[in-house]
Parts: structure tokens; C-alpha cells; sequence
């Protein structure tokens, strides 16, 4: 079950991330955000990054193997990696339609796929 609850956390936290990192630019795009100063934007941006480290710590806690989690830490880091990209991916063409997702991308996700494959090989 610390298994299943990592990977949702995961997804969670890495939804508040992508946000975190990326959605300003699209307020700054919508004109919301085109006046605020930097330091309005970095603020803004830990707020949102505050709930993804609410999801990413107790992620990390409950699937480490260390504390009675299924995963190593090497495998927690990659998981967490490919659940960025597909987050990153997904938002990315919703938030932001003009960008095109090319045959190197995705490529490039089926390597980090294949990562995970191998962190979890014996």
C-alpha cells in the first residue's frame, strides 16, 4: 500500500511543480502577471512549490525502503523523474498548445522509461 501511496503523492506533487515552475508563464502570456516585479513571481511560485513539497516528503517517506517503503532510494528518484515528464508533458500541452511535442522528445521519454525498467532490474 506505501507503494500505491508514493505514486499518488508523486503525481500530486509533481502537478504542483510543474505549476510551480512553469505557470507563471503563462500568466505572464494571459497578461495576469506581465506587471508583477521578480520577486512577485518567486513568491507566487513557493506558495504553489509549498504544496508540492507536502506531497513530494511524505512521498519519499512512506516509499523509502528505509522506513518499510517497497523502494530504494535510487528507484524513488527515478519514478519521480519519469512522473515529472509525463506531468511536465501533459501540462505543458494543455497550458501551452504551441508547443509540439517532436519524435526526439518523445524518444527521450521512452529512455527515461527505460531507466525505471533498470533501477528495478535484480
Amino acid at each position: 500500500m506505501n507503494g500505491l501511496y508514493t505514486i499518488i503523492l508523486l503525481l500530486l506533487s509533481n502537478v504542483f511543480m510543474t505549476l510551480a515552475w512553469y505557470g507563471h508563464l503563462k500568466l505572464q502570456q494571459s497578461g495576469v502577471s506581465a506587471n508583477w516585479p521578480l520577486m512577485g513571481i518567486i513568491v507566487f511560485s513557493w506558495l504553489i512549490a509549498f504544496f508540492e513539497y507536502c506531497c513530494q516528503v511524505p512521498a519519499n517517506r512512506f516509499g523509502f525502503e528505509g522506513n518499510g517503503g517497497p523502494f530504494t532510494l535510487v528507484q524513488l528518484k527515478v519514478i519521480q523523474e519519469c512522473i515529472s515528464l509525463i506531468i511536465f508533458a501533459i501540462i505543458a500541452n494543455i497550458l501551452f498548445q504551441g508547443q509540439h511535442m517532436h519524435w526526439n522528445h518523445w524518444l527521450a521519454f521512452l529512455m527515461i522509461i527505460g531507466a525505471v525498467y533498470l533501477t528495478f532490474m535484480k
